[in-house]
């Protein structure tokens, strides 16, 4: 019997799609060969469906603690900021949007009837013309032909939400099909578009939750016909095709952004002369920027200038040959780091960085994701900060259970985490390279610097608001009137018990000037002791100071 589109309807269609992405993500991941043949469409459709059925979910929690059931309205308004916030890589960018232009529309829909039925009609056009708009340079034969052609199949289906849905998959099915046709690198390889592969899933788990039953064969079945998407996987590997990257950006740089729509139309003109792939989506205040480039930190520096990102995930695209799956990398590191500037930074080690924002600690399930992301066997996690102890402790142990072999190093500051990856060696061994780190981030004293914002009892006595307070290795150390002052008290204090190299990194309202003021004080005050500076940009401490 079909179901009303209700709220009951969208937790049971992020249920069963979150199954049929999780079936099928492997072989999504298989024909990804557009915009970039680094197979993981499947994974990100599958992360960010993750995030769209939790936020989900918790809607339904916090109305059933309230005593109340959650309206269409607002289980389609979680599902599309879910989606957002958790959206990964490009097709899942896509993804988030497509929701939520189909939750502009859900939002007032009558719960049954005909009214209901010309409201999904009306969400599948506007999810269509929605990712149309997102994308900078839109191209035929991909995710956004395959949402046009559902769009179109629903506006010529029988009555009934449960028959809009299923004519939208079966439209979206047939102009999968046709993909290979409409775009040349899809042809050469054989395959289907993986974009639009996860959204005929997607579709297909809607036609379930509204008609009430649930389809016993996979999307690769539904989607095939004369091009079964198990062939295409087998003819993904070209001579053509040795490395998935030639000639493209170097960074795949994404992030969260709260900016005004006059600013992110700005940023999206900037971000599009820089690379290419570039997906800008939400709205009403908050959006999620995709772009491919080779200059990671001229992306972040330009979400900088039109409002406040935040994490912010730079993923450096290696080059080599391609296999028939996924190549893991033999080890990696995923980094948590306070500053955009840092975040590039480790990028460009080799790096996977988290970046976090003061009071807004990453969760367990983020660190999952981005030891997954980094995609290795082994990988060397940093927290960066002794209050994440315990939540990357759980997040390693829900990555070895999924077979990650991973390695907590105990890096409580940046600073630390920097003098842990500069010694990092995947050629070693996983035991020598997990003690060779450990040993460099506990041989570094590490300092910050922060204004007190009001009159309290310090390890260094009474601070007045407004004070500069100098932490070393966590307590308050010194109180001073300014940072110059302050952290040159700071830098005698580390350094009266020797060291060889200090590192500062800067916040990004902090003067350059400061920098020469330290390094000149270090150069003249402590014979044979290397400087280094770095820039921490937005969200780091005013300063950040590593002795080794």
């Amino acid at each position: 019997m079909p179901n009303p589109l209700d709220a009951a309807a969208v937790r049971t269609w992020c249920g069963l799609a979150l199954e049929a992405l999780g079936r099928e993500r492997e072989r999504i991941d298989a024909i990804n060969v557009y915009p970039v043949a680094d197979g993981d469409t499947g994974t990100n459709l599958y992360l960010t469906l993750e995030s769209a059925a939790r936020a989900v979910e918790a809607a339904f929690g916090g109305h059933a603690s309230a005593g109340t059931a959650p309206g269409l309205a607002d289980a389609v308004g979680a599902m599309a900021h879910g989606a957002l916030i958790g959206a990964r890589g490009n097709s899942g960018t896509i993804l988030a949007q497509l929701l939520r232009g189909m939750a502009q529309v859900l939002a007032t829909a009558p719960a049954g009837g005909s009214g209901a039925a010309d409201a999904l009609r009306a969400a599948l056009r506007r999810a269509a013309t929605a990712a149309y708009e997102a994308v900078a340079h839109p191209v035929e034969g991909t995710v956004l032909t395959v949402a046009t052609a559902a769009a179109d199949a629903a506006e010529r289906a029988a009555d009934g939400p449960a028959a809009v849905a299923r004519a939208a998959h079966e439209g979206a099915a047939e102009a999968l099909r046709a993909t290979p046709g409409q775009l040349a690198v899809l042809g050469r390889a054989g395959v289907v578009d993986a974009g639009g592969c996860g959204l005929v899933a997607l579709l297909g788990a809607l036609a379930d939750a509204l008609s009430g039953e649930v389809g016993a064969a996979p999307v690769a079945v539904r989607a095939g016909g004369a091009l079964p998407v198990a062939a295409g996987c087998d003819a993904v590997v070209r001579d053509g095709c040795a490395d998935p990257h030639a000639g493209g950006p170097a960074f795949e740089v994404i992030y969260l952004l709260e900016a005004g729509d006059a600013e992110v139309a700005a940023l999206r003109g900037r971000l599009d002369r820089l690379g290419d792939s570039l997906v800008v989506v939400g709205g009403d205040g908050l959006w999620h920027v995709h772009v491919h480039v080779d200059d990671a930190g001229a992306a972040v520096e330009a979400g900088i200038e039109a409002g406040r990102p935040y994490r912010v995930r730079i993923t450096h695209f290696g080059a080599g040959p391609r296999a028939k799956e996924p190549e893991l990398a033999a080890r990696a590191v995923v980094a948590v780091v306070p500053g955009v500037g840092l975040a590039g930074l480790c990028a460009e080690a080799g790096a996977t960085p988290v970046t976090v924002r003061p009071g807004e600690p990453p969760a367990s399930g983020e660190l999952v994701q981005a030891i997954r992301q980094a995609r290795a066997r082994e990988v060397m996690l940093l927290p960066n900060d002794p209050e994440l102890r315990h939540t990357a402790a759980a997040a390693a142990e829900q990555a070895r259970a999924e077979g990650i072999r991973v390695a907590l190093i105990p890096t409580r500051s940046a600073v630390q985490g920097l003098a842990a990856l500069a010694v990092h060696e995947p050629g070693r061994s996983f035991d020598q390279d997990m003690v060779a780190m450990t040993a460099a981030a506990g041989a570094t004293r590490y300092a910050e610097l922060a204004v007190a914002e009001h009159r309290s009892w310090t390890m260094a006595g009474v601070c007045q608001a407004g004070d500069v307070l100098g932490l070393i290795d966590g307590d308050v150390a010194v109180i001073g009137p300014d940072l110059a002052r302050t952290a040159t008290a700071v830098l005698d204090r580390m350094l009266s018990a020797g060291g060889e190299l200090v590192t500062l990194v800067l916040g990004a309202d902090v003067p350059d000037e400061l920098a020469a003021h330290l390094e000149r004080h270090v150069r003249e005050r402590h014979l044979a002791v290397d400087t280094v500076v770095y820039e921490g940009g937005e969200y780091a401490a005013p300063l950040l100071i590593g002795v080794e």
